[in-house]
């Protein structure tokens, strides 16, 4: 469980990570405070960023709308001195893709998917992450196969599941944007519309609306 002594920490830590202008905290901090949401690595990195800055990071990413908040509400996680415990909060999910290259798989995903690059990590790139609306994935590069392609094909061994209100609406865009289709639009028995896209590594991704 969280404590109050531990997201003093982990604030802390994002302050050092900035300061040491850290990339991969700029996508965090972007994703997590508002009036960063349209600048770019460089430019949070070049940005003044403290304590309290740090601190509201960690706030909204465990729920809460301030630290102040937070502290106020800190009966929601666990005080090392009270030892109040209750049920921790979980605010997203980022699935883990395995690609070949990394400049390749952030184009197709940006280009047929309708997704934007959050960053680029690595000098050679080895890490991404991409995100459409809520929707966050992330990249690894790898050398050779994970996964078994033939298995993966036959049992339809699923990258990640990705929610919406209605598929029917992207499931027309991506068929305009000839992206390959392991299974079209369908009713499922327990009353969702689904589909599932194939990248270009192998990577099955099950987009599921509500039914008709």
């Amino acid at each position: 469980m969280l404590n109050i002594d531990h997201l003093r920490k982990q604030a802390k830590l994002y302050l050092r990570w900035h300061r040491e202008r850290y990339y991969p905290v700029a996508a965090r901090i972007r994703a997590v405070l508002p009036r960063y949401s349209r600048l770019t690595d460089c430019e949070i990195l070049a940005q003044s960023f403290r304590l309290s800055d740090a601190q509201e990071l960690v706030a909204r990413t465990v729920g809460f709308e301030s630290w102040d908040a937070l502290r106020r509400g800190s009966h929601f996680v666990t005080h090392t001195r009270t030892g109040t415990l209750v049920m921790s909060i979980l605010t997203a999910a980022e699935p883990q893709l395995f690609v070949r290259d990394i400049a390749a798989a952030s184009e197709f995903y940006s280009r047929k998917l309708g997704f934007s690059v959050a960053f680029i990590y690595g000098e050679p790139p080895f890490y991404a992450q991409v995100f459409r609306d809520g929707a966050r994935l992330n990249f690894r590069q790898v050398d050779g196969t994970v996964l078994d392609a033939i298995r993966r094909a036959t049992e339809q061994l699923l990258a990640a599941t990705i929610t919406l209100e209605d598929a029917k609406p992207l499931f027309v865009e991506y068929q305009q944007a000839g992206v390959e289709f392991v299974q079209s639009l369908k009713s499922e028995p327990w009353g969702a519309r689904t589909f599932v896209v194939r990248d270009p590594d192998g990577n099955l991704l099950l987009f599921a609306g509500r039914g008709e």
